[in-house]
């Protein structure tokens, strides 16, 4: 597409991300592509400069400049079959407006420079365009777990809603270093990114730091292996980057098999395991009827870490903070 154009976002498409949006109509355009043209100020909306994350509205006017053409067909390459039943393996739950992966560690939801790799790019084993699922949420590469996709616009962006304002119970089971005291509770600390590429951090910050960002975890203590490790519940009220690895550290009990957020009691606890965090359970309104209550198989490289220290995942509360209540 050589010219600039204006287009209009449809009613459905209520609340979905900038950058899907252009997915979905140009599936070929990456995600550093679209990047690069917000940052730029090509992509804009309303007549004003946008992100990535920019949530459409409506009727919303969606400036769109000369794009890069799509390969021919016979170049692309399309879904290796078994990469195709690979990404079919993952699901957990399937119905008409929703999907649900058990996402596994290792892999990054999103692709970047050097990740070929991806959930979204597995999700080619639905469809192109219109029938590709959209993704509403993340998980960080190293953690597993459950993650939901929508497989129309509108319910993407009712789900996208769901976590925007905090109608989704995501519960997180992690494996940390030492007995935290008190058992349960819910810590408040406010979080900014510091460093830049690899280096970068979330690290707790003044909340009058003008790049602090509130973040908010409840926490409850499920079992313990004596004074050296915790199994824990864990419920972000909050989405910040990070999070609930960046508190754990904070809170001096930093979550095992963390190669960034850690310190020497847990790098010598984590000899030979992975992140030890795992997105266990989401609850959260179906698009159209009910209540969506998922859950996700323990993956291989927690089960590692609950056979190190004796912990039986079958002794949980699925609900552990409904006592809290």
């Amino acid at each position: 597409m050589r010219e600039v154009r204006t287009l209009y976002v449809d009613a459905g498409e209520e609340g979905v991300r900038l950058d899907r949006w252009f997915k979905r109509r140009w599936p070929h355009l990456n995600h550093v592509q679209i990047q690069k043209l917000t940052r730029s100020g090509q992509i804009r909306v309303d007549g004003a400069r946008a992100k990535p994350d920019t949530r459409l509205t409506a009727g919303a006017q969606v400036r769109v400049p000369p794009l890069p053409d799509a390969p021919p067909p016979g170049e692309k390459r399309g879904l290796d079959p078994r990469d195709a039943a690979f990404a079919r393996s993952l699901v957990i739950y399937e119905d008409e407006e929703v999907l649900a992966l058990n996402k596994p560690s290792g892999l990054a939801v999103q692709g970047g420079t050097k990740t070929s790799r991806h959930v979204d790019r597995l999700l080619s084993a639905w469809g192109e365009g219109l029938e590709r699922p959209r993704l509403v949420h993340r998980l960080d590469r190293d953690t597993s777990g459950v993650l939901v996709l929508g497989k129309t616009p509108g319910a993407a962006a009712k789900l996208a809603g769901a976590f925007a304002k905090r109608r989704a119970q995501k519960i997180y089971w992690a494996i940390v270093a030492g007995f935290p005291k008190p058992g349960e509770g819910v810590l408040e600390l406010p979080l900014a990114k510091k460093g830049v590429g690899d280096r970068e951090m979330m690290v707790p910050a003044d909340p009058k730091d003008p790049h602090a960002e509130a973040a908010e975890t409840e926490f409850v203590t499920l079992a313990r292996a004596g004074p050296r490790a915790a199994w824990m519940a864990l419920w972000p009220h909050t989405g910040r980057t990070h999070q609930l690895r960046a508190h754990m550290l904070a809170m001096g009990h930093p979550i095992l098999g963390d190669p960034k957020y850690n310190n020497e009691a847990s790098q010598a606890l984590s000899e030979g395991l992975k992140l030890q965090l795992h997105a266990r359970r989401l609850i959260l309104p179906h698009p159209s009827r009910g209540t969506l209550a998922l859950e996700a198989p323990v993956s291989p490289e927690m089960r590692a870490g609950f056979e190190r220290f004796g912990f039986d995942e079958h002794e949980a509360d699925p609900e552990p903070f409904r006592r809290r209540r």
